[in-house]
């Protein structure tokens, strides 16, 4: 053998053994590569379901947040009508001609329910109804009236002896029938 074979055998296996250096490196890079991209896929999926989930999060709240607006409006329009009508009805009541007179008879006689009947008892009313009152106390032993009351009409009658207030006005009863009523009112403005 002569040494050229010999440089030559060595020079085959230093080529067989760098192409199998080579071809492991290659593996290896191969295998790093391939998952370096399997976890940038993975990164990738975690980051698309993170924007989705975040995306649907922003719409829910967005979502949530208009339909409270939009029953806050709502509610509010409806309180508006509401104190529309109210208003209708208190100016309804303070032009009130007919059977005035019989309300305000109807309020004192249930007023005058609350007094002995020696009680000296003064009487308030609405300014527009002291003619009428008048009238109708003379037929009142030891009543009077007394002055004007910031009132839609009616009477509030009390009795310095008895320590006894009555507010027997249209104002007070609005009040109640308004209070006992406002269910009904509202679903019959507002049927859906």
């Amino acid at each position: 053998m002569s040494l050229d074979t010999v440089v030559e055998d060595i020079r085959d296996e230093a080529r067989a053994q760098a192409k199998e250096i080579r071809d492991e490196a290659d593996q290896q890079a191969e295998e790093v590569i391939a998952d370096a991209e399997a976890e940038a896929e993975r990164i990738r999926e975690e980051r698309e379901r993170e924007a989705t989930r975040q995306v649907e999060q922003e719409r829910e709240q967005k979502l949530s947040s208009a339909k409270l607006e939009a029953k806050q409006a709502r509610l509010e329009a409806r309180q508006e009508v509401l104190q529309e009508v109210r208003e209708a009805v208190e100016q309804a009541i303070a032009d009130l001609e007919d059977g005035r007179e019989e309300l305000t008879r109807a309020l004192l006689e249930d007023a005058a329910a609350e007094f002995d009947d020696d009680a000296t008892v003064e009487v308030y009313g609405r300014a527009d109804d002291q003619e009428l009152l008048e009238s109708v106390l003379a037929e009142y032993d030891g009543y009077e009236y007394a002055g004007e009351l910031d009132c839609l009409g009616g009477v509030v009658a009390e009795s310095e002896g008895s320590r006894v207030r009555v507010k027997n006005t249209f104002d007070s009863v609005l009040e109640a029938v308004w209070e006992d009523s406002l269910k009904t009112v509202s679903d019959r403005l507002f049927e859906q």
